[in-house]
C-alpha cells in the first residue's frame, strides 16, 4: 500500500505556506472558500487514479487501501477528503454498469483531475429517489434532461455529474435511468449552477445544485440500460457507503490526536489529567470506539472483494454504525478538552471544534444513519440469522481478513440489490468456539455473552415477517442490536485471523478486542464489570510512544498536530 506514501506527503504539505498548512485551509474554512490548493497537491500526488478500477486504467485493485489514503486525507482536513472523494461517490455507478466504453472514457477524464458530482437528490426530495423529477425524454439519437439536482457536492465545479433521472413519466421501479453528462459539452445556458449552499461544517467544500434547462446529451451519456438507474444507483451505494466512513476513521485519528497531546500535557488539581481514572477510562472509550469503528469499516473494505452479493447488509451496517460510534468518540473527547473543545485560538486544539463540526455531515451522505438502519430493518426477515448458510464466500471470514490474505479481484458486476445471506455474523459461534481455544486475556467470557446476546436477538428476528412501507420502532432497534452484533462478530473474526500480531502493542493480551466486546455489550445494554479496567489498558496505549497513531492494521499515516 502507498499510504505512508501519501502521509509523509501531506506532513510535507501541512508546513508554513503549503497546501496542507492549518492556517491557510482554517482561513479557507472561514472564508467558505474551497481548499483548491490541497485538491490540486492530491491530484499531482496521484490519488484520483485511486478512485478508478484497473480494469478501466486506474490504480483501485483493493477497495481497502483505497479506503486507507482517503483516511490519511481525512485525518488532515475532513473537507480537503469530502471535496476529493466525491468523485469516486460520483462514477461509482458508471463502475459497477457493466458499460466499459463509458468507463473508459469516464476513468481518462478523472486520471487527468477532471471532478465527478453525484446527482440523486432534489428539492423536498430528501432521500425518496422514486419522487425525484428531473426527466430525461428521447431526443433523436440522444436525449433532453429538465430539472433540478439538489443538495449536490461539487455540482458547481465538477466537469461532470452522474443524474438519476426519470426516464418514464409513471416513474416506478423501472421509470429512472443514469446519465453521465459533461456540462462542458452542452450548449451554453442548457446547464446552470445553483448557488452555493452555507453549511455549519465542511464550509469550504462546494455544496450546491444543478440545474438542466432542456439540456440535450449524446446518446451515449445513457449509462447501463433504459430503467436501470434504481438498481445502478443501490449497487453503486454499496461501495460508496463504505468509502464514506473513511471520513470518519480520519476525524476520529485527529480528534484522538489531540486528545492524547491534552492528556500528556494538561494537569488538575495539582495531578496530570492522565492519572485522573475519570480521564482514563474516558479516554480508553474514545480509543475503543475508533478501533471498533476500524474493525466494521476493514471487515467492509474486504467484503467488496469477497462477498459481494452480501454487500447490501454489510454496506447498510457499516455506514450506519461506524459514523455514529465515531460521533460518541468526538463527544467523549470533546468531554476531555473541555473548553479547548470550542475555542478557535487555543494554540493546538483550536481545529478540534472543526473536526466535530464537519465531521456530522458523514452520517448524511448515500443516505443518512436512519435510512441505512431502515435499509437493514428491511432486510432482517429475509436474512434468517443465526442458521448454517452455504455461504457465498469463497472462504470464510477468519482467513480473508488476514492482513495477509490475497482478496479476490473486484468485481462490481457481483453487487446484488438484496442479500439474503450475512456469512460474517452467521460465523459468530464458530468464531466463539474457536476463540474459547485462546482465551486472549478472558476476550472468550466476552465473546460468549456476545454469542448469548445474538441467540436471543435472532429469535426475535425469526418472529417477524416482511412488510410493505417502512420498517416499525421494534424493527428498527432490531437493526441497531443486529449492528451491534456484527460489529463483535467482525472483531473477533479481524483477532482469529491475524495471529501474527497477537504478542504486538494492543494485540497483547487481546487488549483491543476486550475493549472492543465490552463496548458491543454496553451496546446492547448488557453490563460488564470488567469495562473500565480493560478502558484504562488502552489509555495507557494511547499515552504510549505506540500510541501517537491509532490503528489496528495500519501502521503508517498522518498523526494530527
Amino acid at each position: 500500500m502507498r499510504t505512508s506514501e501519501l502521509a509523509a506527503a501531506v506532513d510535507d504539505w501541512s508546513i508554513s505556506g503549503g497546501p496542507f498548512d492549518p492556517v491557510l485551509l482554517n482561513a479557507h474554512d472561514e472564508a467558505e472558500a474551497f481548499p483548491a490548493e490541497a485538491c490540486a497537491a492530491l491530484d499531482q500526488w496521484g490519488l484520483p487514479s485511486y478512485y478508478v478500477p484497473i480494469s478501466f486504467g486506474g490504480r483501485l485493485a483493493r477497495l481497502d487501501e483505497m479506503h486507507a489514503l482517503l483516511r490519511t486525507v481525512a485525518s488532515r482536513d475532513l473537507t480537503v477528503a469530502v471535496a476529493h472523494g466525491k468523485t469516486f461517490l460520483g462514477a461509482a455507478s458508471v463502475w459497477v454498469s457493466g458499460d466499459s466504453d463509458t468507463a473508459v472514457r469516464l476513468a481518462r477524464h478523472i486520471m487527468a483531475g477532471e471532478a465527478v458530482a453525484w446527482g440523486l437528490t432534489e428539492p423536498g426530495g430528501g432521500s425518496d429517489l422514486l419522487a425525484g423529477s428531473l426527466t430525461a425524454t428521447r431526443q433523436g439519437s440522444g436525449w433532453r434532461l429538465s430539472g433540478r439536482k439538489w443538495p449536490v457536492n461539487n455540482a458547481s465545479r465538477g466537469r461532470f455529474v452522474t443524474v438519476l433521472a426519470r426516464t418514464d413519466p409513471k416513474g416506478g421501479p423501472r421509470g429512472f435511468s443514469v446519465f453521465l453528462v459533461d456540462k462542458s459539452a452542452t450548449a451554453p445556458g442548457a446547464v446552470r449552477p445553483l448557488p452555493k449552499m452555507p453549511t455549519h461544517g465542511i464550509r469550504g467544500a462546494d455544496i450546491s445544485g444543478v440545474e438542466f434547462r432542456d439540456a440535450d446529451v449524446p446518446g451515449h451519456a445513457l449509462v447501463g440500460a433504459v430503467g436501470g438507474g434504481l438498481e445502478l444507483v443501490l449497487k453503486a451505494l454499496q461501495l460508496t457507503r463504505i468509502a464514506c466512513v473513511a471520513l470518519s476513521l480520519g476525524a476520529g485519528d485527529h480528534a484522538l490526536g489531540l486528545a492524547r497531546g491534552f492528556l500528556l500535557e494538561r494537569r488538575l488539581h495539582g495531578r496530570a489529567l492522565a492519572e485522573l481514572p475519570h480521564a482514563r477510562v474516558t479516554a480508553g472509550q474514545a480509543v475503543a470506539r475508533l478501533l471498533l469503528a476500524e474493525v466494521v469499516s476493514y471487515t467492509a473494505a474486504r467484503a467488496v472483494h469477497e462477498i459481494p452479493e452480501e454487500l447490501s447488509v454489510v454496506s447498510a451496517v457499516t455506514k450506519a454504525f461506524a459514523p455514529t460510534l465515531v460521533q460518541g468518540q468526538l463527544r467523549l473527547v470533546a468531554e476531555l478538552l473541555g473548553a479547548r473543545s470550542f475555542l478557535t485560538e487555543v494554540e493546538g486544539y483550536g481545529g478540534f471544534a472543526k473536526v466535530e463540526r464537519d465531521h456530522q455531515i458523514v452520517s448524511i451522505f448515500d443516505g443518512s444513519t436512519w435510512v441505512n438502519r431502515s435499509a437493514l430493518a428491511s432486510s432482517l426477515p429475509l436474512l434468517r440469522p443465526g442458521r448454517r448458510l452455504v455461504s457465498t464466500a469463497r472462504r470464510p471470514v477468519s482467513e480473508w481478513l488476514s492482513d495477509e490474505a490475497d482478496l479476490a479481484p473486484l468485481d462490481p458486476l457481483r453487487l446484488g440489490v438484496m442479500a439474503r445471506d450475512d456469512s460474517i455474523l452467521s460465523s459468530l459461534g464458530d468464531l466463539v468456539a474457536r476463540l474459547a481455544a485462546d482465551p486472549s486475556g478472558g476476550a472468550d467470557r466476552l465473546a460468549a455473552e456476545l454469542l448469548d446476546a445474538y441467540n436471543e436477538l435472532t429469535e426475535r428476528i425469526t418472529r417477524l415477517r416482511p412488510t410493505a412501507g417502512p420498517p416499525d420502532t421494534h424493527t428498527m432497534r432490531l437493526a441497531e442490536r443486529y449492528e451491534w452484533c456484527f460489529a463483535g462478530a467482525a472483531a473477533i473474526a479481524l483477532w482469529i485471523a491475524n495471529p501474527q500480531y497477537h504478542d504486538r502493542g494492543m494485540w497483547r493480551e487481546g487488549t483491543w478486542l476486550r475493549g472492543c466486546l465490552a463496548l458491543v455489550l454496553n451496546g446492547l445494554g448488557l453490563r460488564t464489570p470488567e469495562a473500565n479496567r480493560v478502558f484504562d489498558e488502552l489509555c495507557d496505549h494511547l499515552l504510549s510512544d505506540e500510541g501517537a497513531y491509532i490503528s489496528l492494521l495500519h501502521r503508517s499515516t498522518v498523526v494530527p498536530v
